[in-house]
């Protein structure tokens, strides 16, 4: 059983706080989730780790994660447009699955807030060493204090900021994608093979388990496509432009990152090249060093891109945990606040400034935790989705995924091979971040069902759902005095 509110209870809860402004497109929204998946940096910061195991069957690995990633896209897209809300993934598992899952889905997607963001800012500097050498620590802090700064802004301003910043890197994908085809060295046949170096290079078919084995960085180059569902509620007509968002970035992004690692594959000069995964270098072979250049200054861009997206997404979710009273009243009162540009600013600088300060600090472990987060939370998703078409929420107006529940069955079986291939330690710890979290809610909101955890929509999607129902309301309304006087 769920753990849910009775009618009495929604009835009488507090207001909610004021709402997000609705302010985006489907080219906005597409423009700022992009840049959290940073296609760019994707391809230039994970994708050399599977080189180095995978050799020439990265290319193949890559393209099985996008297709995996289609079922959860179709996941975020359903529960997306069934529940657009800023809580994103915890706000749909709440009013799907129960409370306790919700704040459980909440509590990972936590963990990811804190930790992801300065991860990503440490790597700015690795690639503005052909301009300046700088201090990695000291760059990712500025990062973070750059993009807590553009996240205090209009949405609508920050899409056009990322988007540009967009552009440089896709262009600079593009740059290594002509260079590695014009440069080809091996025929695509290769693709279908693991070839690795060594001190004599070989040929080995590719077998299930090499694939599994790069899997999960596979899946993770291509997933900020559920940043969409972050946006929900600032997305104009959410019911359609969450599912369009969310597909049309898989779509992109998927493109963006393949046809680039098939043409260094195509392209590097030798095999121990190739696992070494310096794609910079092999940039410069293929052109000179003034490219090269170009094309790391555009990853360090990316980064920079990246860090503003996520300091958005995260601050919404901290905003969206206030106004459902997660909190006690002084946290939910300073995190709900919006400022003069609309936008959540104690939440963004909850997010932003303590990132900058993470910078310092050893997050190898923490960033093993984020991935078992991860994959749990999508768990967590999956099965909401399986949930979704039961009872009112069947009967609702939303975006509805093809092969249910086939494709949600699927999602659950390759996540949790993916979750028990993890390292045991990442798991203990995820496990004793879950039973604090376990442990909050059980004595404090759970007691408080009344007033904490009141998990609620946004207020002009209410009363979009609330009209059919109002008319028809009426429509019997007036039937009845029809109906008496014909009686008469």
């Amino acid at each position: 059983m769920t753990d849910t509110l009775p009618q009495s209870v929604v009835d009488t809860a507090p207001a909610p706080a004021p709402g997000l402004k609705r302010s985006i497109g489907v080219v906005g929204g597409t423009l700022l989730t992009l840049s959290c998946v940073t296609p760019a940096s994707t391809l230039f910061v994970i994708v050399p780790d599977l080189f180095s195991s995978l050799g020439t069957a990265t290319a193949l690995c890559i393209a099985i994660g996008a297709l995996l990633c289609i079922p959860v896209a179709f996941c975020y897209s359903e529960l997306g447009t069934l529940i657009p809300s800023a809580g994103g993934e915890y706000a749909m598992v709440s009013t799907l699955a129960g409370r306790l899952a919700g704040w459980l889905a909440f509590v990972m997607s936590l963990l990811v807030v804190m930790i992801v963001p300065p991860v990503i800012a440490m790597g700015t500097a690795d690639y503005l060493a052909p301009v300046v050498h700088l201090d990695p620590s000291l760059t990712g802090a500025g990062v973070m204090l750059a993009a807590t700064l553009a996240g205090l802004l209009d949405l609508r301003a920050n899409a056009w900021i990322t988007g540009i910043f967009l552009v440089l890197e896709v262009v600079a994908a593009g740059v290594v994608a002509l260079l590695g085809f014009t440069h080809a060295q091996r025929g695509a046949s290769s693709l279908g093979s693991l070839q690795v170096a060594g001190e004599h290079a070989h040929v080995n078919p590719v077998t299930a388990m090499m694939v599994l084995s790069g899997l999960a960085i596979a899946l993770f180059a291509t997933q900020g496509f559920s940043t969409a569902v972050y946006l929900s509620e600032e997305l104009e007509n959410p019911r359609r432009n969450v599912a369009r968002t969310v597909l049309a970035t898989l779509a992109i992004s998927g493109i963006v990152i393949l046809v680039p690692v098939v043409a260094i594959t195509l392209g590097a000069g030798d095999l121990k090249t190739l696992t070494g995964g310096d794609i910079s270098t092999m940039v410069i072979a293929w052109s000179n060093s003034a490219v090269g250049t170009f094309v790391s200054l555009c990853v360090a861009l990316a980064i920079i891109n990246a860090g503003i997206v996520m300091v958005i997404q995260n601050s919404r979710v901290l905003f969206a945990s206030a106004r459902d009273k997660a909190w006690p009243s002084p946290v939910n009162n300073a995190l709900s606040k919006l400022g003069r540009f609309g936008s959540p600013w104690v939440a963004t600088l909850v997010v932003g400034v303590p990132g900058a300060f993470l910078c310092f600090v050893n997050l190898d472990t923490l960033y093993g935790v984020t991935g078992v987060a991860v994959t749990g939370l999508y768990l967590l998703v999956a099965v909401a989705s399986l949930l979704a078409r039961r009872g009112a929420h069947g009967s609702r107006k939303a975006w509805r995924m093809p092969l249910w529940p086939a494709m949600p069955i699927l999602l659950i079986a390759v996540l949790a091979y993916v979750l028990v291939e993890q390292d045991p330690t990442y798991l203990l710890w995820t496990g004793g971040i879950t039973a604090v979290a376990t442990l909050y809610w059980a004595f404090y909101l759970r007691p408080r069902r009344t007033t904490r955890w009141l998990v609620s929509l946004p207020e002009d999607v209410l009363l979009a759902e609330a009209e059919p129902q109002a008319a028809a309301s009426t429509r019997l309304t007036t039937a009845a005095p029809l109906t008496e006087g014909a009686q008469a």
